[in-house]
């Protein structure tokens, strides 16, 4: 059964890597629903674009994925959810016994707990329709550690844990749960950090982006959005009909060290 002419719901898509995976799966024929806290008069403007460029059904839905109630209304507003997309996160950098509470608790909100709150409301959904795809946009960060990024990793290697138990729950069912782990994505976030690290290390682009910034990444080279929404199409195409409840690494090599 493919993809196309399914409905896929992507938390945190009106832009970098949420965005990107809408673009390619609107490129395959599945229709978007895409997602921000926002509401901004862009963000219906991107549904809208990608609805004529692609020819399928584009919508926005504001809803905050900080709150759990709002990640279930999410679901159920879309009123279909074939394939899900969680892909909302935040960042925060401290030293553990620095880190705001405040903001471990919402990094653990929007990147873990808003994952288990819409798959949880989504499922009857792909149960009832006969198939379901839930991606889980996870990190080289959930398999690996950095210092002072413990609420980012925890939530991460937590996301991993959530797919793995979706997978067994869904197993005997045609609804499949996987989790993408990115290395470094060029976003624009992250274009935008360049030019501060630049002057931070004294370096140039290039030597912030090979020594800096892709240090732990072995292939030098970021990855980008494209291919994550490629990778997202391959987990949502038959021939992944059986690859359920385990981690994709599109990192470079990253965990490979």
């Amino acid at each position: 059964m493919s993809a196309k002419g399914k409905t896929a719901i992507i938390t945190g898509s009106n832009s970098g890597i949420g965005l990107g995976i809408a673009q390619e799966l609107a490129r395959a024929g599945v229709n978007v629903i895409l997602n921000s806290f926002t509401d901004s008069k862009e963000d219906h403007e991107l549904a809208a674009g990608i609805a004529k460029e692609h020819g399928v059904s584009a919508r926005y839905i504001k809803a905050d994925m900080s709150d759990g109630a709002q990640c279930r209304a999410l679901i159920e507003q879309a009123g279909v959810c074939d394939i899900l997309i969680n892909n909302a996160g935040i960042q925060h950098v401290a030293a553990i016994d620095k880190f705001p509470a405040e903001k471990w608790d919402a990094i653990i909100a929007i990147n873990l707990s808003s994952a288990f709150h819409t798959t949880a409301a989504a499922l009857p959904m792909m149960r009832a329709a006969g198939w379901g795809r839930v991606v889980n946009i996870s990190s080289a960060h959930g398999l690996t550690a950095s210092p002072f990024k413990s609420a980012y990793i925890a939530a991460k290697h937590g996301i991993i844990g959530l797919t793995k138990t979706t997978a067994l729950e869904t197993a005997e069912e045609p609804i499949t749960a996987n989790a993408i782990c990115p290395g470094y994505v060029l976003t624009p976030l992250v274009e935008s950090q360049i030019p501060d690290t630049m002057k931070e290390y004294g370096m140039s682009r290039e030597e912030v982006i090979k020594n800096v910034m892709l240090k732990r990444q072995p292939s030098k080279e970021f990855a980008t959005v494209e291919q994550m929404g490629g990778t997202a199409l391959f987990l949502c195409s038959d021939a992944a009909a059986q690859i359920t409840g385990t981690t994709i690494s599109v990192d470079g090599g990253w965990t490979a060290l």
